[in-house]
């Protein structure tokens, strides 16, 4: 079922960090220096309004997860829907293309639930910059709290910013799923997939949901949100693994791989403290993660 359009004016925020980057885009690039920036960088701060309880609702339906197992609580996978922003105004003025960055990957420390209704209390800032020459991993750190619960979520954002063409390297290792891993869930995702989670979160990055646009940037076509995967990854978690106690999660760490093309029929997988998104065993993943659980 398509996703309401009315979700789309709770996306106020992200849709302005989105247009900042473009125009930032359309600006003269500033040169280069390294260490000329430091990190880690001032916090910023934001007092965010409680996230509606039918975005809540319709957004756990849309990534395959429960909503009776979120009463009360907003969903932790959802933090980009409002780390988003300040994570881009974290990035303000840094000396990189950032037009041209794709997301790297991401992690979340779950500290405690997060309370539904009340208003969210965000802090960002650039925690650090990797630059080889050939390309920069910028990481920004996310701290969510509501004044009952502080310091309830901590998450990090990841962005690659290629600054050279990279050389290829044949001999280089893949990282495949292992044969035994045990399928957690098969995930059919449909084409609109982009569209309707780009009006639960407010990336409307348009690869995800205009195909002439994502071929144009180099894909055969759409490709999934990294955090549209992570999302799901999370819910077949809660599925398969948690019986529906989410709270049992306490670290996610993952690495985004390669994008998912639209339409898509993929699986989560497990073994031991790995997870993966992926064809099937044995194939490339989409996405690797370790994962903590809570008293383990």
């Amino acid at each position: 079922m398509a996703v309401s359009i009315r979700h789309v004016f709770e996306q106020g925020p992200v849709l302005r960090a989105l247009s900042g980057v473009a125009v930032a885009a359309l600006r003269k690039p500033q040169a280069r220096a390294a260490g000329a920036v430091p990190a880690p960088g001032p916090w910023i701060e934001a007092r965010i309004p409680p996230r509606s309880p039918e975005l809540l609702r319709d957004y756990l339906r849309h990534v395959g997860d429960d909503p009776a197992w979120y009463r009360g609580v907003v969903p932790p996978h959802l933090f980009p829907q409002w780390a988003f922003p300040l994570s881009a105004c974290a990035m303000t003025g840094l000396p990189y293309p950032l037009a041209k960055a794709l997301n790297a990957g991401c992690s979340m420390q779950v500290n405690a639930p997060l309370p539904a209704g009340e208003p969210l209390e965000v802090r960002a800032r650039l925690e650090s910059i990797d630059d080889d020459g050939q390309r920069a991993l910028i990481t920004t750190r996310v701290i969510t709290g509501t004044r009952s619960a502080p310091e309830a979520l901590v998450s990090e954002l990841r962005a690659f910013v290629p600054l050279k063409r990279a050389q290829s390297d044949s001999k280089k290792a893949k990282s495949t799923v292992p044969l035994d891993a045990r399928e957690l869930a098969f995930l059919r995702v449909n084409a609109d997939a982009g569209l309707d989670f780009a009006k639960l979160t407010g990336d409307f990055n348009p690869i995800h949901w205009v195909p002439a646009y994502a071929r144009a940037a180099g894909f055969r076509g759409c490709i999934l949100h990294g955090f549209s995967t992570f999302a799901r990854a999370v819910a077949a978690l809660d599925r398969a693994v948690f019986a529906g106690d989410p709270t049992r999660l306490s670290t996610i760490d993952a690495r985004f791989t390669r994008p998912v093309p639209l339409p898509a029929k993929v699986g989560v997988y497990l073994q031991n403290d790995r997870l993966w998104v992926a064809d099937a065993p044995g194939a490339a993943p989409y996405l690797e993660a370790s994962v903590m659980l809570r008293g383990v």
